[in-house]
């Protein structure tokens, strides 16, 4: 292939890749961006702060039982048009929330638009990989999953500030926007992707194999430990660190510039040596929940620790998504989904853990949430460590 055909199509598979990050940041944006305007919401539709909360779990719900239904209802898409029917329900989603009269309807707005997030992220993932040469596609979709990541260090604090000053439903007419920017660099840019041909019976076949399984369990319980301690992130700031209320924020895009390096470099380290890096960003990320749990009434410690946090949180996203690709080779699209759903599940299972600890006073209540969140990695850690092991085989 001549030196400028080569060039071109590099050029050209970044920009693809650019317009699913762009796809990314918008869903990222609308998954997290109700936790900032919970009480604009709350007084707008006369409902409580609770039961606004619970915007975000039916996002969840529908993140979870949304991947994998849409996965199988549009086995035979092509991924290309399936992306594109992905954001355009996406769009329909958020505009049908700027709009909704009532609670219930934007409720149902909130599960439409999630619905489609496991898929968008998991066909994105085979999409990204497939653009690149075999030893990049950790970095692929590192790249595309960075728009993840800027949704929470600018998407959800500049959205956070229009709804407080214009409304809202300002806020969800602006992710339509940017979904439907989206959209238009999908149609330009990705190439037509067409799967291999495979029976949808064969692909769940693929799935019941034990390193699968083992691969979603590496995913759920790698992922949990990041949830178990960053769901209650704020109280231990606040109660046990003893920073103020309105500095929380600051320290979270503290965080959030860790997610995106981790995220960055953890696709670098995995296209080098997938599961050794993996298992060794795993180790790291258990040691720096340790040390949160140690250091969290020093406040200058605290604020490293939160940093590095980040990176660790990040680090093992685009190691475990190849992995599953590497793992389901016949089922690309459907294990990237799944394990996307894994991710959530990991993401309920953490907050669940953490709550408990801190309801019942296990090992001294909010405390031991950060030990608690190391524990669950070193779970995490034994079955990459299981995975390891069958891909020597």
């Amino acid at each position: 292939m001549p030196h400028a055909d080569t060039a071109t199509w590099h050029r050209n598979s970044a920009m693809a890749i650019y317009a699913l990050t762009l796809g990314a940041f918008a869903i990222g944006m609308t998954e997290f961006i109700i936790m900032g305007l919970l009480p604009e919401v709350a007084v707008s539709l006369n409902v409580s702060i609770p039961k606004a909360g619970l915007l975000i779990t039916g996002y969840a719900l529908g993140v979870a039982l949304g991947a994998p239904f849409i996965t199988v209802v549009t086995h035979y898409m092509p991924r290309k048009a399936l992306l594109l029917l992905l954001m355009g329900i996406f769009i329909v989603g958020n505009a049908l929330a700027a709009l909704a009269p009532s609670y219930g309807v934007l409720m149902f707005a909130r599960i439409v638009a999630a619905l489609t997030h496991g898929s968008f992220f998991g066909v994105g993932s085979v999409v990204a990989a497939e653009l690149v040469p075999k030893d990049k596609r950790a970095g692929a979709i590192a790249l595309m999953f960075t728009g993840l990541t800027l949704a929470n260090i600018l998407g959800v604090p500049i959205g956070t500030f229009i709804g407080q000053e214009s409304g809202w439903r300002t806020t969800f007419w602006a992710i339509t926007a940017i979904g439907s920017v989206a959209l238009i660099g999908l149609i330009m840019l990705v190439p037509r992707i067409q799967a291999a041909p495979s029976r949808l019976s064969r692909e769940i076949g693929v799935l019941r194999r034990p390193a699968v399984l083992v691969a979603l369990l590496m995913t759920t319980f790698g992922f949990a430990g990041v949830f178990t301690a960053f769901t209650y992130i704020k109280p231990i700031l606040v109660d046990i660190s003893g920073f103020p209320v309105d500095s929380i924020s600051y320290i979270l895009v503290l965080f959030g510039i860790g997610i995106t390096l981790g995220n960055i470099y953890g696709g670098k380290l995995a296209d080098r040596m997938l599961l050794p890096s993996l298992i060794g960003i795993l180790v790291f990320l258990a040691v720096v929940l340790a040390l949160l749990g140690t250091l969290v009434q020093w406040k200058i410690a605290t604020l490293i620790v939160v940093f590095l946090l980040g990176v660790a949180a990040f680090g093992t996203v685009p190691g475990l998504q190849l992995h599953m690709l590497n793992t389901a080779k016949e089922a690309p699209t459907l294990a990237s989904t799944l394990n996307i759903a894994a991710f959530n599940l990991g993401n309920a299972l953490g907050a669940y853990l953490g709550g408990i600890v801190i309801d019942y006073g296990i090992g001294g209540g909010l405390k031991a949430v950060p030990w608690t969140a190391s524990l669950v990695t070193i779970v995490g850690i034994l079955f990459t460590l299981w995975g390891y092991r069958q891909s020597r085989r």
